[in-house]
C-alpha cells in the first residue's frame, strides 16, 4: 500500500496567509545567474523559477508546487512558509540581525524582499540533513551514497517510508533542534510525491531531488494523469 500523503495543516496559519497576500503585491527585478555553472541546490530550486529570471516569486512557487501534484491551497500555504523563511535569507540585501541571528549573510540592514534569489540559495541551507550538499550547495556523491548504504535495508536501490524516517532521525543535529522540522517536511513531501505504488522511494528519484530533475519528472506525470497527490487539510 502506498504511504500516506503529506499534509501541511500546520502551514495553514492565518498570519502566513496574510503575509502571502502581502508578498504577492510586490514587484521584483531580474537577477543574472550562471546557468552553465549552477550548483545542485540552485538546480533544485530553479524548477520553481518558472520564467527563468533568477528570482522565485511566491506565485511561481505556487505554480510549481501545483505542477508536481499538489492542490492550490496546499501550494499557497507552502509558498507562504517557504518564502517567509528563504526570501530574507537569499535577498541581495543584508540580513535582518534579529530575525536571522545565525545567518552567515551580512547583517544590520532593513528586512529585504521576500522573493527567493537563486544565486544566494545556499544561505537558506539548514542542518539536520544528509550532507549530500556542501555548504555552497554543491553535490557530494559520497554522502549521497551513504544514504543508501546506511539506511536502505529492504532494497539497496530504494528507501521505504520507515527507512526515510530513520534517516531523518539519524541526521538530526542535537545542537540545532530548530532544523529538525525542515527535514521532516521536505523529505515527507517529496517521499509522498515521488515514491512508487509499493511505497519505495527509488535511488534515481532521490538523486533527482538534488538537481531538481525529479520535479520535472513529476510535472510530466501529473500532466498526463491530471491527479492531485497532496492537499491542504485546512
Amino acid at each position: 500500500m502506498r504511504a500516506q500523503r503529506p499534509s501541511l495543516a500546520a502551514a495553514g496559519n492565518p498570519v502566513l496567509a496574510l503575509l502571502f497576500l502581502w508578498v504577492l503585491s510586490w514587484g521584483h527585478v531580474t537577477a543574472e545567474i550562471d546557468i552553465a555553472n549552477m550548483t545542485a541546490l540552485q538546480k533544485h530550486v530553479s524548477f520553481f523559477d518558472r520564467n527563468k529570471d533568477g528570482i522565485i516569486t511566491p506565485s511561481e512557487t505556487i505554480e510549481g508546487v501545483v505542477a508536481i501534484g499538489c492542490d492550490f491551497a496546499f501550494a499557497r500555504d507552502l509558498a507562504a512558509s517557504v518564502h517567509a523563511g528563504l526570501g530574507p535569507k537569499t535577498s541581495p540585501g543584508k540580513i535582518h540581525p534579529v530575525l536571522f541571528p545565525h545567518s552567515n549573510a551580512q547583517k544590520d540592514a532593513p528586512l529585504p524582499h521576500l522573493s527567493i534569489y537563486i544565486n544566494n540559495i545556499y544561505r537558506g541551507m539548514h542542518r539536520s540533513d544528509t550532507g549530500a550538499l556542501d555548504a555552497k550547495g554543491r553535490f557530494v556523491p559520497a554522502k549521497f551514497e551513504e544514504i543508501f548504504s546506511k539506511h536502505a535495508k529492504n532494497r539497496p536501490d530504494a528507501l521505504t517510508s520507515l527507512e526515510v524516517k530513520e534517516m531523518i532521525l539519524a541526521n538530526r543535529d542535537p545542537n540545532d533542534p530548530q532544523s529538525w522540522a525542515a527535514a521532516i517536511k521536505e523529505w515527507g513531501l517529496i517521499y509522498g510525491l515521488a515514491s512508487d505504488n509499493n511505497g519505495y522511494f527509488h535511488k534515481d528519484s532521490v538523486r533527482g531531488i538534488y538537481d531538481g530533475s525529479v520535479f520535472v519528472k513529476l510535472e510530466k506525470e501529473r500532466e498526463s494523469s491530471q491527479s492531485t497527490v497532496c492537499r491542504s487539510s485546512v
